[in-house]
């Protein structure tokens, strides 16, 4: 491959990171429903954010028919247009119809946002077939980032100027960045010649031989489904962290100030995650660190139940970055596990629907907030999901080949 090549698929690197650092707010919905809590219940908000999860997902797979049949360029495009759209029309809300918010935050930014995710993931990690972990690592970093990044920026705005300012300057600033995203980045043509993997990389593979997967095939494998039932449960302890983690810190003794940063650790933790998890994909191979991942979440949820139950806040925070790491783990480990198994052929459509996963981690969520609400304490909806992480490293091990 030219050093020309080498460069742009470098630069396409970088696009590819600030295209997800825009496209991740969908995650700072705890930032962004806030003014609407003047309208809605708490329970009518969250399951807006479960709408747009699945919107997401729905979106994903979407996007993947559009690359295929349109090419990227249009599915960005398109993916740009209907998630500013969403934004836009929800900064139009009076709070007189939740349908609307319904429609514009979880029908159509979520779908929008899911279908650049795939498109843009899919592409850019179509340019490291020799560093995929750490291609997926830096991508989804970017995504997890964003919550931090963007939403605190949204937060300030909905400070200075009003929440529908800040709603609108969103959409706009997406849409933007996405359409820009989808002139410039482009499939490796058929020409292209990558580096090959570096040679310690096969100490650390596996005794199976790689070869694309149709998405038909790939359903039909145990394998699937066992790494889509495993990184569901484990995305479960993130995901159900994420939605008190503020409320959390302030029952182990926090400050208001402290509670509140403790969210943004959470985030950066999230970043560093996903892009530690890449690199260590691309040295140590698939089960290794899947494994890594696994016992991080046990970890997790373990010191943070220990943290609950004395009343600990230091132990409450080394939970929370443990957290934070853990959850930043599973998207990246999804994408490399798919490409690793399943080949690269195939990549946009199969890596849509292993992320189905997060509709599961998302209602296992809802479960554990709900058992939080019923027993007023932190114990039993973390004990769950301890137990959830043990269960899901039974799983871990059983994954042996494609």
């Amino acid at each position: 491959m030219k050093n020309n090549h080498l460069n742009q698929r470098w630069l396409y690197l970088i696009l590819g990171v600030a295209s997800m650092l825009f496209a991740g707010i969908i995650y700072g919905w705890s930032i962004l429903k806030a003014p609407f809590g003047a309208f809605w219940t708490a329970p009518q908000l969250a399951l807006n954010f479960t709408i747009t999860m699945t919107c997401f997902c729905l979106g994903g797979f979407v996007g993947a028919k559009l690359s295929k049949r349109f090419g990227i360029t249009v599915s960005i495009m398109t993916a740009g247009a209907i998630s500013a759209a969403g934004f836009i029309l929800a900064s139009l809300l009076d709070g007189s119809s939740i349908l609307m918010l319904y429609l514009s935050y979880g029908v159509l930014a979520g779908f929008g946002i899911g279908i650049a995710y795939n498109a843009v993931i899919s592409t850019v990690n179509a340019w490291f077939p020799d560093k995929k972990g750490l291609c997926s690592g830096c991508l989804m970093m970017g995504f997890g980032a964003s919550s931090l990044v963007i939403g605190g920026l949204a937060s300030r705005i909905m400070a200075a100027w009003g929440w529908q300012k800040a709603y609108l300057l969103i959409g706009i600033a997406l849409g933007t960045v996405l359409v820009i995203t989808a002139l410039i980045l482009k499939k490796p043509g058929t020409d292209v010649v990558f580096p090959a993997p570096k040679a310690k990389r096969a100490a650390h593979g596996e005794a199976f031989e790689a070869r694309d997967y149709a998405t038909s095939q790939m359903l039909q494998r145990i394998s699937f489904w066992m790494a889509f039932t495993c990184l569901g449960l484990l995305g479960a302890v993130g995901s159900s962290v994420i939605s008190f983690a503020k409320d959390l810190s302030l029952s182990v003794g926090a400050g208001e100030a402290l509670a509140t940063t403790m969210v943004g650790v959470l985030s950066v933790c999230n970043g560093l995650g996903r892009i530690f998890t890449g690199a260590l994909f691309d040295v140590k191979g698939r089960r290794f660190t899947m494994m890594v991942t696994n016992v991080l979440t046990i970890a997790a949820a373990g010191v943070t139940l220990l943290a609950v139950s004395c009343g600990s806040l230091p132990m409450c925070i080394a939970g929370l970055c443990l957290v934070g790491m853990s959850y930043g783990s599973c998207p990246t480990v999804s994408s490399a596990f798919v490409s690793a198994f399943y080949g690269t052929k195939h990549f946009p459509t199969n890596f849509s629907l292993m992320n189905f996963n997060l509709i599961g981690s998302s209602l296992m969520a809802t479960a554990c907030s709900g058992l939080l609400t019923s027993t007023g304490s932190y114990i039993a909806p973390f004990a769950v999901l301890l137990g959830l992480s043990v269960v899901a490293l039974v799983l871990n091990l059983l994954i042996k080949k494609p």
